[in-house]
Formats: C-alpha cells, structure tokens, sequence
C-alpha cells in the first residue's frame, strides 16, 4: 500500500472512530449502557489504527507524524483502561489521561500545520486539529469533573463536558479527513 493511501484510509478510519466513540458517549434511551461502551470502545480501537496508519505513511520525520504517534499512544490508554480489569477510579484516570494525550498529540500536529500555504487542505488541517484538541481537553476536564464529584448525587455537567467534547473531536476529525483529501486533490493536480 502506497504512502499517500495510508493517510487517506488512515484518516477514514480515525473519522469513523471519533464518531463511533462519540455515538458511545452520548446518553441514549435507544442503546444500553454496554452497547455504547462497547462503541466507545471500537471508536477509541479506531482512532488509535487510523493515527498510525495516518503516522505511517509519513516517509520523513515531522510534527505530524509526531502528533499522530501520540494521539495513537493516547486512544490505547483509553483502550487498555477499557478492557483491562482495573478500579473505576484507575478506569477514570487512564481515559482522562488518554484524552490529555491526545489532545497533546492534536497540539504537536497543528504545529507542524501552522506554515501559512494558502491551501484549503491545510485550512481544514488547522481547524480540524484544533478542534481535536479541544474536544479532547473537554472531555479531560469532563472526566475529572466526574472524578472530583463522585461522592456527590449525581451531575450531568462532567458528562455534559464528555458528550460535547466528544462531538466536537469528531467534527475535528472530519474536517482533518476532508483536508487531507484536499491535500490529495492539490499534490495530483500539481
């Protein structure tokens, strides 16, 4: 599989995981409990192959296969926070951890985007990665929110942080797929 295809079928994959993720984090009186979990679950399994693949077929060293390295590295912790037989409390802090990563990783990767081209693939880029990271600290922030409040009747606003977080990585991650496919568009078209 060439570079170029990696990348492209690396971001479908990501864009497919953030909204599979994001399906699974919002409540719903149509989908049990363990169903969106197990979304969740195979959203966070996607973004982690759709990151590497995307870092994968980066030929040379960059900020963006840096960043996307990292985001990967970060859904793993959630994965293995997820499946692994752990504490809630040790749950909570590894996919709060995970979201941190990859909002670290989202953050590495905008650096590298930030070079002014004039190109709309890298207009689509900057935004779809800032949003990422965005997305990604809400829902870090959501999760601590929950932790620290706990012992507490129960608040929908550390989940409310989640949800919106959750969307908001997704709608990071389309329009990051949309660049690159502008990306694509603009190397043939050269």
């Amino acid at each position: 599989m060439n570079n170029q295809l990696k990348e492209i079928i690396g971001s479908w994959i990501q864009a497919i995981g953030t909204i599979t993720s994001a399906v699974g984090n919002t409540p719903s009186s149509v989908l049990t409990s363990e169903y969106r979990s197990s979304l969740d679950l195979w959203g966070n399994v996607l973004q982690a192959t759709g990151n590497s693949l995307i870092a994968d077929g980066q030929e040379t060293f960059t900020l963006d296969k840096l960043g996307n390295e990292v985001q990967a590295v970060g859904n793993s912790t959630i994965t293995a926070g997820m499946i692994i037989n752990f504490k809630e409390e040790t749950k909570q802090l590894l996919t709060i951890k995970g979201n941190l990563i990859q909002a670290l990783g989202g953050g590495i990767s905008l650096a590298d985007e930030i070079e002014p081209t004039g190109s709309s693939a890298q207009a689509y880029n900057v935004i779809g990665n800032i949003l990422q990271v965005i997305g990604n600290s809400l829902q870090a922030i959501g999760g601590i929110y929950e932790l620290e409040h706990a012992h507490e009747k129960k608040s929908n606003e550390g989940q409310a942080l989640q949800v919106n977080g959750s969307w908001i990585q997704a709608v990071g991650s389309v329009l990051s797929l949309i660049g690159q496919l502008e990306e694509v568009t603009e190397e043939n078209n050269r």
